[in-house]
Parts: C-alpha cells; sequence; structure tokens
C-alpha cells in the first residue's frame, strides 16, 4: 500500500507545471526522492538554479499536488538545485537534443512568424502588438513577442511586465538559455529586461549601430526559449532602417503586417515598410489601421486623422499575384490608450470596447491562417 501511494504521489507531483518553462516537472526531470511514511509525504525537487523566481509557485504547487492525494495528511518538500551536468542536460533536452545553438524560427518550422511594422513612429504599433498577442493568446494558441523596438521599447510596460518601480524585471537564465517571461499567456522578450543597472530608477538607453542590433536580435531568436509556438511577433521599430534590414535577413520567410492611421502622410510611409520587406522575401499579410474615426456619445463622428488611410496602403501592397487585405480600422479609444499605461490590454480588460473588438477581428483573420506542411521537409531527431 505504501509503494502505490507513493506512486500517486509522485504521478500528481511529475504532472506540476514549471511556470516559466512551461513544461510537467517530471518531463524536466526535477524530481528527486518522494515517500510517503505514516502519512507524510516526502517530496524532492530539484529547481534548475538558485535564486529561481519561480521556487515559492513551484514548491506552493508541488505541495497542492501531494496534498490532493488520497491518503497523505501532510507534506514536507525539500528543495535542492540542479547540478551543472544535470542543468545541461536539460538545456538539450530544451533544444531537441541538440547541444549546439540553433535559431528554431527557420523556413521549415510550423511557427507563424509575423513582423508587425509600420512607416513612422507614433502610430500605436507597439500598442496594437501587444493587443494583438494577448488576443491570439486568449483563443489559444502559444504566442511569442519579440520586442525588437531596440531603441524605443514599450512592450514590457503594455504588458505590465514591470516591478513596483515601473521597470522590465530581468529574466531569468539557465546556463546560456533565457527564459522569457509570461504575461496574459504571451512569452515576451525586450532589450528593456537587460538594462537595469544596480542602484538606478530607470532603464538605460541604447546606443547602438547595425552590428550590435544585428547580435541583438539574433540572439533573442536563438537563445531565448520559446518552446513550441503557433505565433510569433516581432514588434519592429518604426521605419526601414537596420533592424528591419537584419530581421529581413534572418527571418526572410516571415509575413508582415503593416500598421499605419488614417492620415495620408503616414499611409504613404507605412507602404514604404511593406515593399522593403517584400524586397527581403517576406510576404505582406495585412493592413491595421490604428486611430481611426470614432464615435462620440453624442453619435457624431470625431475622424482626428482623416479617412482612408489603411485601405490606400492595402491597395498600395496588392498586386496581380496576392491580395493585402485591411484587417481591421481600430478607432481611437481611452480605453485602448488607458489600458497600455496601466499594462491591462484592452482586448481583456476591456473586450466590448470597438477598439477591443476591431484587434480581436484581426486576431481572428490571422488565428485561422496557420503555417502548414505542404512543401516543408520534416526534420526527426534520432
Amino acid at each position: 500500500m505504501t509503494a502505490e501511494l507513493t506512486a500517486r504521489v509522485r504521478d500528481a507531483v511529475a504532472g506540476v507545471t514549471d511556470p516559466e518553462l512551461r513544461r510537467p516537472l517530471g518531463e524536466l526531470d526535477m524530481l528527486r526522492d518522494i515517500a510517503v511514511r505514516d502519512g507524510v509525504a516526502e517530496v524532492g525537487i530539484a529547481l534548475t538554479i538558485v535564486g529561481c523566481p519561480a521556487a515559492d509557485r513551484i514548491e506552493r504547487d508541488v505541495r497542492d499536488a501531494a496534498a490532493s492525494v488520497a491518503g497523505v495528511d501532510a507534506v514536507d518538500v525539500r528543495v535542492g538545485v540542479m547540478s551543472p551536468d544535470e542543468r545541461k542536460a536539460l538545456t538539450e533536452k530544451l533544444r531537441g537534443g541538440r547541444a549546439k545553438r540553433e535559431m528554431p524560427f527557420g523556413p521549415d518550422s510550423l511557427t507563424r512568424v509575423i513582423a508587425v511594422t509600420s512607416g513612422k513612429g507614433g502610430v500605436g504599433k507597439s500598442t496594437i502588438t501587444a493587443n494583438l498577442a494577448v488576443a491570439l493568446a486568449a483563443r489559444g494558441l502559444r504566442v511569442g513577442l519579440i520586442d525588437a523596438d531596440v531603441h524605443g521599447f514599450s512592450i514590457p510596460g503594455l504588458l505590465g511586465l514591470v516591478d513596483t518601480d515601473g521597470l522590465p524585471p530581468a529574466p531569468t537564465r539557465l546556463d546560456d538559455l533565457i527564459l522569457p517571461p509570461v504575461a496574459y499567456g504571451v512569452k515576451v522578450i525586450s532589450i528593456g529586461m537587460f538594462l537595469r543597472r544596480p542602484g538606478e530608477d530607470a532603464a538605460g538607453a541604447v546606443a547602438w549601430r547595425g552590428p550590435m542590433l544585428h547580435r541583438t536580435v539574433q540572439q533573442f531568436l536563438t537563445d531565448v526559449f520559446f518552446g513550441d509556438l503557433d505565433v510569433l511577433l516581432l514588434d519592429m521599430p518604426p521605419g526601414t532602417g537596420d533592424v528591419a534590414i537584419s530581421v529581413g535577413q534572418l527571418l526572410p520567410h516571415a509575413d508582415v503586417l503593416v500598421v499605419t492611421t488614417p492620415q495620408a502622410a503616414a499611409a504613404e510611409v507605412a507602404v514604404r515598410s511593406g515593399l522593403v520587406a517584400r524586397q527581403t522575401g517576406q510576404r505582406p499579410i495585412g493592413v491595421i489601421e490604428n486611430m481611426a474615426a470614432m464615435t462620440l456619445p453624442d453619435g457624431t463622428v470625431l475622424d482626428l486623422f482623416g479617412a482612408g488611410g489603411g485601405d490606400e496602403v492595402a491597395r498600395a501592397l496588392s498586386d496581380d499575384e496576392s491580395s493585402v487585405p485591411l484587417l481591421a480600422s481600430v478607432p481611437l479609444s481611452p480605453a485602448l490608450r488607458s489600458g497600455g499605461d496601466d499594462g491591462r490590454p484592452v482586448v481583456l480588460s476591456q473586450p466590448d470596447d470597438p477598439a477591443a473588438q476591431a484587434i480581436d477581428a484581426a486576431a481572428a483573420a490571422l488565428a485561422i491562417r496557420p503555417r502548414g506542411l505542404a512543401g516543408r521537409p520534416l526534420r526527426l531527431n534520432v
């Protein structure tokens, strides 16, 4: 009976999920000695690193899982840390048995990569990207988000990934793997998570030129452990500079989503960002018009930035081979703005807001077009 009870406790604890790696402890080889004596379950676990930020949650979840087994009256959790060899084996397992660093989002990957771009700054591209990522995750997709706007990073704040000082927390490192924080079901990485200096109350500024920017984007794609994703979004910097060129080189198969405002001047430069992406082999898949006309409480319509910019960008990017649709026209919205300031995406905090509904409609259109297996070889690890 004791052996059977111990086996049930081990099964229960093995199913507990590591909140950073998003896999069960049993699969991650984090379980140690487990025994049940006189109704007391003694459970040993090994965390990945000393000072693991998820330690308290893991210990609590392990305790609850063991206590849920019939016949267990008390639980004693003993927490240790993996040895260097164990961590090395774990990182190789996470990489699919490959010890060598390798970018997992190549042409053969089933992850759909979408670069969200704009011709100019100030059109709300990051706000749209953050809400779009959350809306896709809410539909059950596994979503990753890279804040590639290195000079003007804002994704952590938009998703509430900040501490009491308003600064992004540093991600956990597992040897040479970086574990991205998770917000609203979205795995997120940003240069802002690496710029905080001891004793300072603000993140440092980035004054980098092309080569360093390229290496940063490459490291985000290679060293950050996103796991299996359905969609990877990249919040691109505005324009067609170094980062856009690097992403075009590293991810020539990526889809491109162009964000503009209704204003003619914004639409004109937004077209350029889509055309440059097409020159690198990327494919424009849609346009989102932000800051469109809003309906005031008295029923009048305020088109502060004019009208027609989204349609114009969509027409300009369409050609004989493919039509680029206007996926959504997102109206001006105080709720969208305040949600960004508070780190609470409007698609979840106020889903009935017109802006939230428009963004969710765009997410619905993207969610039904996953990448398929057709035309790509299957790689088998043997």
